[in-house]
């Protein structure tokens, strides 16, 4: 029974009730992908499903728009799969249980698949209305959005020819997203010689720190555990020798933790550098750190790399860029470009510095990269870059930007957020295949998107919904 019948927009809530129904689990998309083949088929629109299962429905311009630009409509039908503890919901065989609680929509104890299903269901009303004006459609569906953007990885241009894009991904209404970063992960490796050592040893241990997403929260001047720990090392790199380093977990997070064992015969003449920087420390970060903790333990090795490696490591450590390089000129308060080293370990007899590199403008990413290549070079350090993905760009004279803010104030009564994000979306990229068009991202409320507390708003559904068909009617 579909318990959504009854919210307006009727014809909206239908095609998220019907989603819903599909198991979307990213990377098992082939029901869903193959139900939006059906209703293509059924109406007797063009479509184009391909090998990863990305599908393309188009449906032509109404009476009066037949020559306007074609707009692609686009969101991703996969969701992120997450249930509460207790919850027996079997996410490749059960229909998402949802929820009317207030004005929100939620799932019984799961995520609830709004982001983006969202955007599949206002696609798929608009193709299914014979009484919405609009322009020639090409509705772009994506599949395995949320592990690593891969349907939007393998798509081509061949069967999109619009010159205008709506994301429909962004999860707070009102904004207007215009543009994202792009990135690339480097990898830096050092080559590691050891040797026997019958010296004390000392382990340093620092943790309490809050990390955070090293895109969106870069900016909030948070302590890199990796950096930290290598300040600390510096002041008493004269004296010491490492047996180890490590720190991070993830390419994407602001490292939380880092740890090395150090050997030296000097550790009563040392001790209270390391207890100074230590303070310094805690006091630089007591607002944006306050349960920072920094723990020297005596311990144990039968070995450490020679002076010289160790030397090496933490030199390049220290020069190293790291946060916040530029802000941008357009969007006030907004990263243009910053950088996070993000993972550091032994692997095969190699020390192994992971760090992630964002810009939104693609010339500063380059620019970035090839400043750490260089240092490579002169330190003798191997680079390796990978999983690079582009930029949308900001468009200081997008004519789809202009027609949504003047459609929006005329329904809202006053302007939209033009805002960015200092993170990867889809339309980077598109615009990678679609160099040449116009694009904007916008959305209904969601909030606690991959969680089972994940809820939708009802009201905002439909006040973007009546705004998407404003917007449709003015893109003549």
């Amino acid at each position: 029974m579909n318990n959504l019948s009854n919210l307006e927009p009727k014809e909206v809530f239908k095609w998220f009730y019907e989603l819903n129904q599909h198991p979307r689990s990213s990377g098992k998309e082939k029901e869903v992908s193959d139900f939006l083949v059906k209703f293509a088929k059924d109406r007797n629109l063009e479509v184009y499903q391909d090998e990863i299962l990305n599908v393309i429905i188009k449906k032509p311009g109404t009476p009066g728009y037949e020559n306007s630009q074609t707009l692609i409509i686009q969101g991703h039908m996969d969701m992120v799969c997450v249930k509460a503890d207790g919850s027996d919901h079997n996410f490749d065989t059960d229909p998402i249980e949802m929820v009317i609680d207030g004005d929100r929509i939620r799932a019984n104890n799961t995520t609830l698949g709004g982001d983006d299903g969202i955007a599949v269901a206002y696609g798929l009303a608009i193709l299914d209305a014979d009484d919405i004006p609009h322009p020639p459609i090409e509705l772009l569906i994506t599949t395995n959005e949320e592990t690593g953007m891969d349907g939007a990885m393998a798509l081509t241009a061949d069967h999109l020819s619009g010159t205008r894009l709506l994301n429909l991904d962004t999860e707070e209404e009102g904004i207007f997203l215009v543009s994202c970063s792009g990135g690339s992960n480097i990898e830096c490796t050092i080559d590691v010689a050891k040797e026997a050592s019958s010296s004390e040893a000392y382990e340093i241990v620092l943790s309490g720190l809050k990390g955070g997403h090293s895109g969106s929260e870069i900016d909030c001047q948070r302590g890199n555990a990796i950096k930290m720990l290598t300040r600390i090392l510096a002041s008493v790199k004269a004296e010491i020798k490492l047996a180890s380093i490590e720190g991070g977990i993830k390419h994407n997070a602001v490292p939380s933790y880092a740890k090395a064992v150090i050997v030296t015969d000097k550790f009563s003449a040392i001790e209270d550098t390391i207890k100074s920087m230590v303070a310094d420390l805690t006091e630089e970060y007591r607002v944006e750190e306050p349960d920072f903790k920094a723990l020297v333990n005596k311990v144990e090795v039968k070995e450490s790399y020679t002076k010289e490696v160790s030397d090496k490591i933490i030199n390049f450590l220290m020069i190293l860029p790291d946060g916040v390089q530029y802000m941008s000129k357009d969007i006030e308060g907004l990263v243009q470009t910053s950088l996070n080293n993000a993972i550091i370990a032994e692997k095969d007899g190699k020390i192994v510095l992971t760090t992630s590199v964002r810009s939104a403008a693609t010339s500063s990413l380059r620019e970035i990269l090839d400043r750490i290549n260089t240092l490579g070079e002169v330190m003798g350090v191997k680079t390796r870059e990978y999983a690079a993905y582009p930029a949308w760009q900001f468009d200081a004279n997008s004519e789809l930007r202009d027609i949504a803010i003047e459609t929006y104030k005329a329904q809202y009564g006053q302007e939209p957020e033009v805002s960015s994000i200092h993170a990867g979306l889809e339309c980077g990229l598109l615009k990678g295949i679609l160099p040449n068009c116009d694009m904007l991202s916008y959305g209904p409320d969601i909030t606690d998107a991959h969680t089972p507390l994940e809820s939708m708003g009802i009201e905002s559904v439909e006040r973007v919904w009546k705004f998407t068909k404003s917007l449709l009617a003015n893109l003549k």
